[in-house]
This record gives structure tokens, sequence and C-alpha cells, in this order.
């Protein structure tokens, strides 16, 4: 018999499924504050429901098959599934903890997971490596939430420590929705880990019927657009999709989807040199955002092996950059991080456990 997975279900829904409804909320306590991975971890509840619910499910959907740790601190998870399918996560600290003169903590560190939502991808990005596997399946939301359990719990991060989410990892998550929105979901409530919806970006290629579908769940979090091009001629040599989700019907749908008044909708440009790296390209950028409250985050192409694209000098970053600062569209750019050890934008892919091994 195969078990159901525990983190598929809302805390709503397992109180359903458990008798009594109220032993739902000190089995979410056990599993999103004390990181139980057993039933028999949870010593308050009732030895026969314990062994019930061991009979029925399990929590942890995943395992760590190896762990890589970049030269910034930026650490790279790769994930063994159940069927044993392979997925990439990465764990990002954007800030260090600092201590004032008198030794009390002034600032809190802060920390960000990059998290799959597929076992490949459908979209077929031509500079992303995820791409060059193809597409296997679907991931549960059980699996989605599992990546965040499993690296906070890996890295000693105390329930209570929040952090943020971007659904950047394999995969395209609008292309997954009803699993992500579930993810989402499970992830918001103040039960469990309380990650707001504030503090959850999903990063999608452009599906601009599915970013209408997400603006109308109404579930509060950020969206960010891989954009990486300023006509559709590049844009679909570069993102295959875009023939049928043109530029055009992308920006319609954004200006639809509703965002908090004090944020902005992120837009992310993957800059390649010789492609999308000139001025040209950042006057016609400024002009296709006119009227969007956004942000730009220039991300220089991580480059790999057998890529047929090259890495922009930052020389001609920061003039793109600057161009669209002085015409007055917020834009920073981003410094991949992860880079020595193939965890940037781009980078993740599924990997044969018997290579792993090796």
């Amino acid at each position: 018999m195969i078990k159901k997975n525990i983190l598929d279900y809302t805390k709503l829904e397992l109180a359903s499924l458990v008798k009594p409804s109220f032993r739902a909320k000190q089995i979410w306590n056990w599993v999103y504050h004390q990181y139980a991975t057993t039933f028999d971890e949870m010593q308050n509840i009732p030895k026969a429901l314990r062994q019930e619910l061991s009979n029925e499910f399990d929590i942890l959907p995943l395992k760590i098959a190896r762990k890589e740790v970049s030269s910034d601190g930026t650490i790279k998870y790769l994930f063994e599934l159940r069927d044993g399918k392979t997925i990439e996560t990465v764990w990002l600290k954007m800030r260090d903890e600092s201590i004032d003169d008198e030794g009390n903590i002034e600032n809190e560190a802060r920390y960000t997971v990059c998290v799959s939502t597929q076992v490949g991808c459908k979209v077929g990005c031509s500079f992303c490596l995820t791409a060059k596997g193809g597409f296997t399946r679907d991931l549960s939301a059980g699996e989605i939430v599992a990546q965040v359990l499993a690296v906070k719990a890996d890295n000693g991060l105390a329930a209570s420590k929040r952090l943020n989410i971007v659904y950047m990892g394999m995969g395209e998550p609008l292309d997954n929705l009803d699993n992500l929105a579930r993810a989402i979901t499970i992830f918001k409530d103040e039960d469990g880990l309380s990650i707001g919806g504030k503090r959850q970006t999903v990063s999608t290629s452009g599906l601009s019927t599915k970013i209408d579908k997400l603006g109308e769940m109404d579930l509060g979090v950020h969206i960010a657009i891989s954009l990486h091009a300023v006509d559709d001629e590049l844009r679909s040599e570069l993102i295959p999709m875009n023939k049928a989700y043109n530029i055009a019907s992308i920006i319609d749908a954004v200006k639809r989807f509703p965002i908090d008044t004090r944020k902005r909708v992120m837009f992310e440009y993957l800059v390649i040199k010789n492609k999308n790296d000139d001025l040209v390209s950042a006057k016609k950028l400024v002009k296709l955002l006119h009227g969007i409250k956004a942000k730009v985050n220039l991300i220089f192409f991580n480059p790999y092996e057998g890529s047929d694209y090259g890495r922009p000098s930052r020389g001609d970053m920061v003039k793109f950059q600057e161009y669209l600062t002085t015409h007055g569209v917020l834009c920073t750019i981003r410094d991949s991080k992860g880079l020595d050890i193939s965890a940037a934008c781009g980078q993740l892919k599924e990997k044969d456990l018997q290579e792993v091994a090796q």
C-alpha cells in the first residue's frame, strides 16, 4: 500500500481526517514546529492514533541525496523523491546576523529558499539547464512544502525564524498551479510555518492565462515575470512558449494582477552578451513597462558547458541599469549566488543518482 503524505493536506483537511479533530493541530505542531519525521516522536498523541497515522501516512516525501556548499554560503540540495526522481533546492543567506556593541541582535539573519515545483520543465527555455532534461512530472503540494521543511531543519533554523520563499527552482510554477496554490496556503498557516503571502514570490515565464487564475485566487503572493527580451522575435528564441503567450498578453495580465499598492511587480531580465544587453533594448524595456509599478532585476547569464550564450560584461550591465534608473524604472543588478556549485538561476537540473554516488 502506498502511503499518503501528510504534507499534502491543509490543517482543515487534516482535521476532517483525524478524530478527534483537535489532534490535527497537535500533529501540525510536531511537523512544522518540531520538524518531526516520524509519528513515534509525537508523545502527546495516543499510541493507538500514532500507529494508525503511521500505517496511513508518511511525513517527509524526500531525502537529501547530496548537499553542496558555495564559497558565498549558498547551499544546493539534491533531494531524492519517493519514486527515485530528483529535484534541486537552493538555500540562500541574504544577510548575516549583526550584533550591536552591547551584544544585542541588531539585525536578524535573512534567508531565502529557492523551491522547485516540477521534476524538469515543459517550457524549454534555450538558456536554461533545467530544460535540457525535459519534463518528468509535477510535484505534489507536500513535495513542495517538504523542501522548505527539510532545509530549515538541516540548517537548525527554528520554526519561529522566518524566511522568504521564491518559486524559482526547477519547473514552471504556474504549470502546476493547483499544487502550488495548496503549498502556498499550507505555508501561510499561522499554526505552521506562518510564511505570509508577502514573503512568497511566484516566478513565471509568462503563462498569461494562469497569471490571471493565480490573481483570482487572491493568495497575496508576489509575482515575478521572467521577461528576458523586449520583442517577440528574441523572446520566442529564448522561450519557445512565447509563441503562445506573447509579451503583450503577459503585460496585460500583469496589469490585471492584484498587488499590494506599496509593492512592485518584479521583472526578471536575463542579460545575454550581444543578445539583449544593448541600450536599444534598454530603451524598449522602459517603453514596455510604462504605466506599471515595476522593478527590474538584471541577471547575469550563468554559463554552463555546451551553452550557445555568453555572460555579459559588468560594464554593459551597469550601463543598462543606469539607463533604466535615469528613465524612472527601479532597477537592480542581481549578483549570482552559488555560481561555483551551479546553484544560480538556470543551472538547476535533475540528476542521475548513480552519477551522484560516483
